[in-house]
């Protein structure tokens, strides 16, 4: 029988007849370092550096002028504040977003409030509240222009002046309008931004909505139908993540607070409207029931209350927030405006309602023409009294029936 090659080699070895000589060293595998993953805040920071490029005051940004905080954190899901710090300049305010973050596929999938997918992320994830769920569904970028959220829209967003809001203080107090509308970014951008000072120094909610502290001195709160409001300079300032608060709710003092950057040469809140992530000219929405107007230039301009003029320097009355099936009576000059029994002039004279008064609006139809401060219409507005007035002498923040028609 054949003994296997194995056993006889075996055999060998241990008779010491074979000895087994080293070989040439076999040089190890070569492996390519694995790629390390970019870090979430890496991820976060190359975005808002993309977004600081079309921004003449911000595009020499780097890494350094961006402060990113993750502020919950479950499972695959991260949620928390982008800031791009403003330059220490007169005019120029932080560019700030919520983010929401995936990681699914070995990377990060980074989206900012409103882009299409953090409305998206927001109905996913567990960590965003019911309450925030909500008001994201509505914040979901489908502003007119500004597509890359670097806040480049129009003058307004959708047509639509209605905000629901209060100005930020306590309502039938008055504080100084110390600066008009002006753009947020040192001058490039919409004329988005008010600077308020005086009464009790005490800034409040404008309406209901979930607030976030991006930074020392800087407070935004998200509301329904899309809008934020951002408040600058803050002193002495609560500290919110996503707490929800109500119309009214303290938010902090004004005061002269530049964790973000920026300047403030004397204590005031800097306040500053969005709309579906972009800045939106103030100019004619609706707050307080006051409407400011944009003027020559930057931090010039105006507020008008029916035919009530203040200009940059005056006292603002807070009248409180305006309904959405509200307006305001304006005649273009002072006075009254007649109320009629139908909706044209042919119809008998049912009574009057003074200028800046507020009206109750039911239903809407086509009537006489006539041209006011906001333009010529045929339109004609029934009263909750059942009294009818032109829409050209009531301003409602629409170009059409804000009740629907009769």
């Amino acid at each position: 029988m054949r003994v296997p090659v194995s056993a006889r080699l075996a055999a060998a070895l241990a008779a010491g007849l074979l000895t087994i000589l080293p070989g040439p060293a076999q040089a190890a595998p070569t492996v390519a370092p694995a790629q390390a993953e970019p870090s979430l805040t890496a991820v976060v920071t190359g975005k808002l550096l993309d977004r600081a490029k079309p921004l003449s005051a911000y595009a020499d940004a780097d890494a350094r002028d961006t402060k990113v905080d993750v502020t919950r954190s479950r499972g695959q899901w991260a949620f928390g504040t982008a800031v791009l710090r403003a330059p220490a300049v007169e005019g120029a305010e932080p560019r700030d977003w919520l983010f929401l973050a995936e990681h699914r596929g070995g990377a990060w999938r980074v989206a900012f409030d409103g882009e299409p997918a953090f409305a998206e992320h927001s109905a996913r994830a567990p960590l965003i509240s019911a309450t925030e769920r909500k008001i994201f569904a509505s914040h979901g970028g489908r502003a007119s222009g500004g597509a890359d959220g670097s806040g480049q829209v129009g003058a307004a967003a959708n047509g639509d002046y209605r905000t629901g809001m209060r100005l930020p203080w306590a309502i039938g107090q008055s504080w100084t309008l110390l600066g008009g509308p002006h753009a947020w970014d040192a001058g490039s951008g919409p004329w988005s931004s008010l600077d308020l000072a005086g009464g009790d120094q005490r800034v409040l909610a404008a309406r209901a909505g979930v607030a976030y502290t991006t930074c020392t001195g800087r407070i935004l709160v998200y509301h329904d139908r899309g809008y934020t409001t951002r408040h600058y300079h803050l002193w002495d300032h609560r500290w919110f993540d996503g707490q929800s608060v109500s119309a009214g709710a303290f938010l902090g003092y004004t005061g002269t607070e530049v964790g973000c950057g920026g300047s403030a040469r004397s204590r005031h809140v800097h306040f500053s409207l969005i709309q579906n992530g972009n800045y939106v000219g103030i100019a004619r929405h609706i707050i307080g029931k006051w409407a400011p107007m944009n003027g020559g230039a930057q931090y010039q301009g105006y507020a008008l209350h029916g035919s009530r003029r203040v200009n940059v320097g005056g006292s603002l009355y807070n009248y409180g927030p305006l309904g959405f099936t509200q307006g305001i009576v304006d005649v273009n000059g002072g006075g009254t405006l007649n109320k009629r029994s139908g909706p044209g002039t042919g119809y008998p004279v049912a009574g009057s309602v003074s200028d800046g008064a507020t009206v109750t609006i039911s239903c809407s139809a086509n009537g006489t023409t006539h041209t006011g401060r906001w333009g010529t219409t045929s339109l004609w507005n029934r009263l909750s009294d059942g009294t009818w007035v032109t829409d050209a002498y009531v301003y409602t923040g629409v170009g059409g029936p804000v009740s629907g028609w009769c």
